[in-house]
């Protein structure tokens, strides 16, 4: 694939995941996984790491039109909420980046595949979770705070092994156990997943990652792009567009894309 053909296809490729980010409060970056691996041919850890840079770029975007449709009077009583989950995430980026290291690019491949999975069923377990859900009576603010900081913990880890900002982890948390609004949920997950993201980053610039300038030049820098022309799109639409059959359609879609890469044996070997 020549330069021009593969900046052109980043680009095509980089506004509807965009778009996603704007509507549903994600990065974004598990969709656009499976292209930077198969159409790519970036191995994992090179997939990954340069799926965090542009889904910097997207989370960055999404946060700044979201807010937008949103009071920051609601976002201000989920100050120390947001700042515990932060804490625990970074942490967990941190660790999680170090894990990545250690383990084969195989074996690396078939976690990031079955995480995969696994968020797919997320999402679709989510959009039949009421958004009134009440969470969990915790029994002080104290409790709450440990327990946000916990869950911090397994989202960074989570994100930093698989390049993404964590939002189907996030807002499934914010949902089931801290009992925020599914809409307000996703500006949160956006808030909460910029630290981890830029924690991610440093720490894949400290293991070489980013040395290849092609690489930026031709993926990272059309791509991301193209997601802020489809946030900007998908923040508009956010006020519209049915969340339910929306994540119920995007787990499927992500169930489907996991499933596939599973059955295709010379992706893993």
């Amino acid at each position: 694939m020549n330069d021009k053909k593969t900046s052109l296809l980043a680009f095509v490729i980089g506004a509807p995941i965009g778009c996603l980010g704007g509507i549903m409060g994600l990065g974004g970056a598990e969709y656009r996984l499976p292209f930077l691996l198969k159409t790519f041919n970036k191995t994992a850890k090179k997939a990954v790491a340069l799926n965090m840079l542009i889904s910097l770029i997207t989370i960055a975007s999404a946060i700044f039109f979201r807010m937008n449709n949103f009071d920051i009077a609601v976002v201000s009583p989920q100050i120390l909420l947001i700042i515990s989950i932060i804490a625990g995430s970074t942490t967990g980026a941190y660790l999680g980046i170090g894990i990545s290291t250690k383990i084969s690019d195989i074996l690396f491949k078939k976690v990031l595949l079955l995480l995969l999975l696994i968020m797919g069923l997320l999402l679709i377990i989510e959009s039949f979770i009421p958004s009134g859900s009440m969470g969990i009576q915790f029994g002080s603010i104290y409790t709450e705070l440990i327990v946000a900081f916990f869950s911090g913990i397994i989202i960074g880890i989570v994100s930093s092994l698989l390049g993404v900002a964590g939002g189907e982890v996030i807002i499934p948390i914010l949902i089931l156990i801290f009992g925020i609004d599914v809409k307000l949920a996703g500006t949160l997950s956006l808030i909460i997943s910029l630290p981890t993201m830029l924690v991610g980053i440093t720490r894949h610039v400290h293991n070489k990652m980013y040395t290849d300038k092609s690489e930026i030049g031709l993926l990272v820098v059309p791509m991301g792009i193209s997601s802020i022309i489809g946030v900007s799109i998908g923040a508009f639409l956010v006020i519209y567009v049915p969340s339910v059959v929306l994540k119920i359609i995007l787990g499927a879609l992500l169930i489907f894309t996991s499933i596939k890469l599973f059955a295709e044996k010379e992706s893993i070997s």
